[in-house]
C-alpha cells in the first residue's frame, strides 16, 4: 500500500478556485489509478475525477468543465484544480490509489481535506 496525504482545502467564495494536492509516500508511476472523491455528512463517497497510469481521465458530470485532474510523477503527486466553485461542491475531498475503477478493500486513501464554498 501507499500512504496518501491531501492538502489545499479551505474556505472559498462561490466562483472561486482551489487547488488540491495529494502526495504519495512512494512513486506513483506504477499505480494504475488515482483519483479524487468527495463526501458530505450522511452521504456516500462519490467519485470526482480519476486518472490512470496511462493518463486516461474521467470526470463526474457535475464537475466537467470546472475541475481538472493532473499528475506529476516526478513529485509523486496528483492535483485537482477546482474552478468556478459552487456551494454544492462543499465536501471532504479524499485522494485514492487503486488498481481499478471499482473501489476495493486494498485501496489506499488519504485522510481527507475539507472544501467549503460559501459567501
Amino acid at each position: 500500500q501507499v500512504q496518501l496525504v491531501e492538502s489545499g482545502g479551505g474556505l472559498v467564495q462561490p466562483g472561486g478556485s482551489l487547488r488540491l494536492s495529494c502526495l504519495a509516500s512512494r512513486s506513483i508511476h506504477s499505480i494504475m489509478l488515482m483519483g479524487w472523491y468527495r463526501q458530505t455528512p450522511g452521504k456516500q463517497r462519490d467519485v470526482v475525477a480519476t486518472i490512470t497510469s496511462g493518463s486516461t481521465i474521467t470526470y463526474a458530470e457535475s464537475v466537467k468543465g470546472r475541475f481538472t485532474i493532473s499528475r506529476d510523477v516526478a513529485k509523486n503527486t496528483i492535483h485537482l484544480q477546482m474552478d468556478s466553485l459552487k456551494p454544492e461542491d462543499t465536501a471532504v475531498y479524499y485522494c485514492r490509489a487503486g488498481s481499478t475503477y471499482s473501489i476495493r478493500p486494498t485501496d489506499s486513501w488519504g485522510q481527507g481535506t475539507q472544501v467549503t464554498v460559501s459567501s
